[in-house]
């Protein structure tokens, strides 16, 4: 899901930066005010395992690659805000170091994976749990498809990114500037990729760490922090 550079034209790439900006503001204030010292660690880990799943890059039609994330995993441990934080720290570091995704277009795979993605997918999770307990089974369910379809919808803004391109960006003979793909193969092809084998992988990991803390530390799933955002 990591947009390269040269894909997305500059209209696309300022108004991925214009929209994270304020994002990035409020997310810091907001982490600030309601992160907990214990969840503090987790944050550091959880950026640090959002890093190394999504080194594990699989090339999907459209010029672009197919991935896990880890960002519901951690909006579920540590809120949504605080999630932002840490998938947009990893993004960072895999675009400086790595090469993987486009200092151009780092605003929007930010937008796709460290905002849309863990919203969406958290919000999913409380709609589900609702006030179930932090041991219950329901919790499990509900974070496995969270992160699922945050990931899916996530997969489906990159692609409409990708997909606008050849409107916004091309010569008078109709010739894309930038991504060649429009919608009807961009998005198709993101989304397919993400919910056909990712998204699986994805719900698969999530479920099974939410499992395993129900068991080994289940304060860090208690509702206080959710409570808060």
């Amino acid at each position: 899901m990591h947009i390269p550079d040269g894909y997305l034209g500059p209209v696309t790439c300022v108004a991925g930066y214009a929209a994270m900006i304020p994002i990035w503001a409020i997310a810091s204030s907001k982490a600030k005010k309601t992160l907990h010292a214990k969840q503090v660690p987790i944050m550091a880990i959880g950026a640090a395992f959002s890093f190394v799943i999504m080194m594990f890059n699989v090339p999907i039609p459209g010029g672009t690659t197919g991935h896990a994330v880890g960002g519901v995993l951690l909006a579920v441990l540590c809120g949504p805000w605080a999630a932002c934080l840490a998938v947009s720290v990893a993004l960072a570091l895999q675009a400086l170091l790595f090469g993987d995704g486009g200092l151009t277009a780092f605003g929007a795979n930010c937008f796709n994976m460290a905002f849309v993605m863990p919203f969406a997918g958290y919000f999913i999770y409380r709609a589900i749990s609702l006030k179930s307990k932090s041991e219950s089974f329901r919790r499990v369910v509900a974070a496995g498809i969270g992160a699922y379809l945050g990931l899916v919808i996530a997969s489906a803004c990159a692609g409409v990114e990708f997909g606008l391109q050849p409107l916004l960006h091309h010569t008078a003979s109709g010739q894309a500037l930038y991504c060649p793909y429009t919608m009807r193969i961009a998005v198709p092809a993101m989304v397919g990729g993400h919910a056909l084998v990712f998204g699986w992988v994805e719900l698969l990991v999530t479920a099974l760490v939410v499992k395993f803390l129900q068991k080994q530390e289940p304060a860090l799933l208690q509702s206080d922090a959710e409570a808060s955002q």
